[in-house]
């Protein structure tokens, strides 16, 4: 069990109280959901409407970016051609 998890409604990281999720809750996250992607984007999804309910003043992008825009940035040594 991690302890970067989110703390409501702030959605700050209990762990390090970076914005949620934060760099060491993503890293987690890439490893659970290695092979699953559509799965780490739906499962992140349904934070990003929580997120959105408890901060309706937050631009839509940003939060699409910092809860679901990340999940399909390459790593290093993958290439999308």
């Amino acid at each position: 069990m991690t302890t970067h998890g989110p703390v409501m409604p702030v959605w700050t990281c209990g762990g390090c109280d970076l914005p949620w999720p934060c760099p060491t809750r993503r890293r987690e996250l890439r490893a659970e959901y290695a092979g699953a992607p559509v799965s780490l984007a739906l499962y992140l999804g349904a934070y990003l409407v929580q997120a959105s309910e408890d901060m309706p003043w937050a631009p839509a992008g940003a939060l699409h970016r910092r809860f679901v825009g990340w999940t399909r940035e390459a790593r290093p040594y993958e290439r999308y051609d």
